[in-house]
């Protein structure tokens, strides 16, 4: 058990950056459930939801089943992240809200982005299909966690966050392109996912409103 739970997890890039956006994004989406009060088994719920649901999506659209159905080592590593939350929500007063989930969601984003890309390429897809599997595999769970919270889902706002998952599917797809490794292509698409989502965090980049866009008009027009 132990030997196939470390081939699963850390086999190869895909099995790595799919074990880390796994606990990741179980952590963060048990975080969020919690602040809203959830019992134990919405948690998991959430939790489980935001890992798995960007990664079910991306299998589909490739024709493969989703592998959460596949092995219960996914769904162990899932719970390993629940487990966190629910432990870090014991010692801290916002999880939700630290920066170790806020690093974690970052983390998890850039993990399925560059799963995302490696599966898309594999497939045989289009550049836009890389760069959009990338980017449902990233965003996806966080989605259908955010309905599950009845809140809209967040990446329809104007924080940068999806935008990130572009920028390192289109890295990866670059670097494959002009032939590098997958593993050199998989590393750049972590790197810029996760570098322009803490970037963005840390000096509050935001995609501009059409109400932002108005008033600047605005001013435009009144000068």
């Amino acid at each position: 058990m132990i030997r196939e739970f470390v081939a699963v997890a850390f086999g190869d890039p895909f099995a790595v950056m799919n074990t880390v956006g796994l606990i990741a994004f179980a952590l963060v989406g048990s975080s969020k459930a919690i602040r809203e009060e959830f019992d134990l088994f919405g948690i998991a719920v959430v939790g489980l939801a935001m890992a798995f649901a960007g990664g079910a999506t991306r299998d589909l659209l490739v024709s493969r089943v989703p592998l959460a159905l596949q092995s219960p080592i996914e769904i162990a590593l899932g719970l390993i992240g629940v487990g966190l939350a629910i432990g870090l929500s014991a010692v801290l007063s916002s999880p939700d809200t630290h920066p170790i989930t806020l690093v974690s969601d970052a983390v998890g984003l850039a993990a399925f982005a560059t799963t995302g890309a490696i599966v898309a390429t594999e497939a045989n897809v289009s550049a836009f299909g890389v760069v959009a599997i990338a980017t449902i595999n990233a965003v996806g769970g966080g989605a259908v966690a955010d309905v599950l919270l009845d809140r809209a889902p967040f990446i329809l706002f104007d924080d940068f966050y999806a935008s990130c998952a572009v920028l390192g599917g289109s890295a990866y797809w670059a670097a494959v392109t002009v032939g590098a490794a997958g593993t050199t292509a998989a590393a750049l698409c972590a790197t810029v996912t996760v570098g322009t989502r803490l970037a963005a965090v840390t000096y509050g980049w935001h995609l501009p409103t059409m109400q932002t866009l108005g008033l600047i008009g605005n001013r435009a027009t009144d000068e």
